[in-house]
């Protein structure tokens, strides 16, 4: 059968292949153009699903808030070059919106993600996949995601402020990757190996019992400060602290940092 040059023109816009490749398509379903687009999305899906093993190093990072809850999801591909294209980027739309749509916690990969990363792998030629996400609900939120889309985060707070000042502290978070958000949060055993390593050094170096206790005590409390969020100093200004960049009767509830592939 004749198959017009627009048909293959047209899917050739919705599918990304060549043009010998579409022609094949649509005459090998009739002309059908929902047919032939199946037929090409299995026949190069089952084509991509042998290069699955091929490495996912690159990718995006994208947020939603939506009233009160707010996702974070990330999806890797193989290449800056496809991470950074427009039809990415619009997957990206439809996978953080199917996944804020669905429950609290971490994100399940559904169908419908399934299907749109799947157009891109087509399209693409590279291995791509769902690599993780997370749904939070209640309270507000504040969000930051660096221009690149390799990094970003997601923080949830209990009380009001401003979204200038809830930004600044996840672009806090993302720099300086916090252990805990209090120093209530750190683990007992965390402290105590810092402490048992901080006296057997002391005492290896001659300090006595009682000097080497202190020094331990300074070894814990500079750990807290330099690895919990509300002790550290505040990135946009270290004069302050981050607790003192908090407006008075909003606290932390928990924070979501991605570093892309990490």
């Amino acid at each position: 059968m004749s198959i017009a040059a627009k048909d293959v023109m047209s899917l050739r816009k919705k599918t990304g292949l060549g043009m010998m490749d579409c022609k094949q398509a649509l005459e090998a379903n009739g002309g059908d153009m929902t047919a032939a687009e199946e037929w090409i999305r299995a026949k190069r899906k089952g084509k991509m699903d042998s290069r699955t093993e091929r490495t996912t190093g690159e990718g995006r990072i994208a947020i939603i808030v939506d009233g009160g809850s707010a996702t974070i999801v990330e999806v890797l591909t193989e290449t800056d070059f496809t991470a950074r294209n427009s039809e990415f980027l619009e997957m990206m739309d439809t996978v953080t919106k199917e996944a804020h749509a669905g429950p609290t916690g971490p994100v399940t990969c559904s169908e419908v993600m399934t299907a749109a990363i799947d157009t891109i792998r087509i399209k693409t030629g590279e291995n791509a996949n769902f690599a993780r996400g997370e749904k939070l609900e209640g309270g507000n939120f504040g969000q930051y995601v660096h221009h690149d889309g390799k990094r970003a985060c997601l923080l949830q707070v209990d009380g009001d402020a401003d979204a200038a000042t809830l930004k600044g502290i996840c672009q806090h978070i993302t720099f300086y990757d916090p252990a805990a958000i209090t120093p209530d949060d750190v683990p007992a055993d965390k402290l105590e190996e810092i402490r048992a390593k901080a006296i057997q050094e002391a005492k290896d170096s001659g300090k006595p019992e009682e000097i080497a206790q202190k020094m331990s005590e300074g070894k814990v409390r500079k750990f807290l400060e330099e690895n919990t969020l509300i002790k550290q100093k505040y990135v946009l200004d270290e004069s302050t602290t981050v607790e003192e960049v908090l407006p008075d009767g909003c606290t932390i509830t928990k924070f979501v940092r991605y570093t892309l592939g990490a």
